[in-house]
């Protein structure tokens, strides 16, 4: 089945189609693991984006529910270079091409994906299409040309939770290793911009009894649940785009102790008054190196974001903790005063190295 990606920029790549037949639209970016692709599949952050593994062989071990970031999957398309057929792994019960059928997201294998990670370097994520049905590249290029963007888009609308619920999921056995398990002693309200299960999961490890509630909750809902503490999650989209959540932010910030990843990292700095700007290509892999400032030391992070908080726009009693080594980006910030902190990376892995699951213990020492 022949398929094709087409950028905004006029560049066509000609593959084969894998998962559904069809077309579909969103911004193009690539992720650095080397494996995980179930996690990132299924992460809502990825929500309108076609990514692109720049790991050459996506697929060898199969999928499984018990790997799944979410519902379902999240990613508008998939891009690999050579796709595994035939899995080799016991807990797989579903080939790549499989799942992806399944879920009726288009796949495409057999380009050159060092050419488009590339090109997307030097350039810039940009808007693509991919499709199975469309072979036209006039026609491809100038769907991608047509496509709106991720800037000044709210898709947590589009993922977030229709109504609050309780989440009492944690690690199995093989992960008590990571964090300890405890009795749940600590109310928490997770408002869920589009989380992934696996910081539920952490949550819960600690020994928090977890509400999720809706990212586009009020302050009132949320203080209704009389938490000991408030997370707020990753999601997709630009944070500015966000009004409700930022002004829900605002009104939480001197109430409860708080902690934020990724996109609620770029809420609370909103919330505090700094900006936020779109990445050249972003950050997206599970070998992100970052520098813990308060130790010095080197954390190799899971990251997926494509925006990220201009430190110099920080108030003075907010103050950065970690940065990225790659670019010096924040990668981290904490209030002098008040118990509040947010990480733009992603402590809780899934996939990825646990060299920063101390932040939630750090949480939970913040409640008391």
């Amino acid at each position: 089945m022949h398929a094709k990606l087409a950028l905004a920029d006029g560049t066509v790549f000609t593959g084969r189609g894998f998962g559904a037949t069809g077309e579909t639209s969103g911004e193009v970016v690539f992720n650095t693991s080397m494996m995980g692709y179930q996690e990132v599949l299924t992460d809502p952050s990825y929500t309108g984006q076609i990514v692109t593994m720049t790991y050459p062989l996506i697929g060898n071990y199969g999928t499984t529910p018990d790997d799944q970031e979410s519902r379902g999957v999240q990613v508008a398309g998939f891009i690999v270079r050579e796709l595994t057929r035939v899995p080799s792994n016991f807990r797989s019960n579903n080939s790549l091409d499989g799942f992806l059928k399944a879920s009726n997201v288009v796949g495409i294998e057999g380009i050159d994906t060092r050419a488009l990670v590339r090109r997307l370097r030097v350039r810039g994520s940009m808007n693509g299409v991919l499709s199975t049905t469309d072979l036209d590249d006039a026609s491809l290029v100038a769907k991608a040309r047509a496509f709106p963007g991720m800037e000044g888009r709210d898709l947590v609308r589009e993922v977030v939770p229709a109504k609050a619920f309780h989440w009492d999921k944690r690690f199995g056995a093989f992960a008590d290793h990571v964090l300890p398990h405890r009795p749940p002693t600590k109310r928490v309200v997770a408002i869920d911009y589009g989380m992934k299960w696996n910081i539920l999961r952490c949550l819960t490890q600690i020994g928090c009894d977890v509400t999720v509630v809706p990212g586009t909750a009020t302050a009132e809902e949320v203080l209704s649940h009389n938490p000991d503490g408030i997370f707020l999650s990753n999601g997709p989209g630009d944070p500015a785009a966000v009004g409700y959540a930022i002004d829900t932010v605002k009104t939480l910030l001197d109430k409860k102790p708080i902690f934020g990843i990724c996109l609620g990292h770029q809420l609370l700095g909103l919330a505090f008054g700094a900006k936020t700007f779109k990445l050249k290509f972003g950050h997206r892999g599970a070998n992100q190196p970052v520098r813990n400032e308060r130790t010095k030391q080197i954390e190799i992070t899971t990251q997926n974001h494509g925006f990220a908080v201009d430190p110099s726009t920080l108030p003075s009693n907010v103050v950065p903790t970690h940065i990225n080594l790659n670019d010096n980006t924040l990668e981290g910030l904490r209030h002098t005063e008040l118990p509040v902190f947010s990480v733009q990376y992603h402590p809780e892995a899934a996939a990825g190295p646990h060299d920063s699951s101390y932040l939630f213990e750090e949480f939970r020492t913040l409640m008391g």
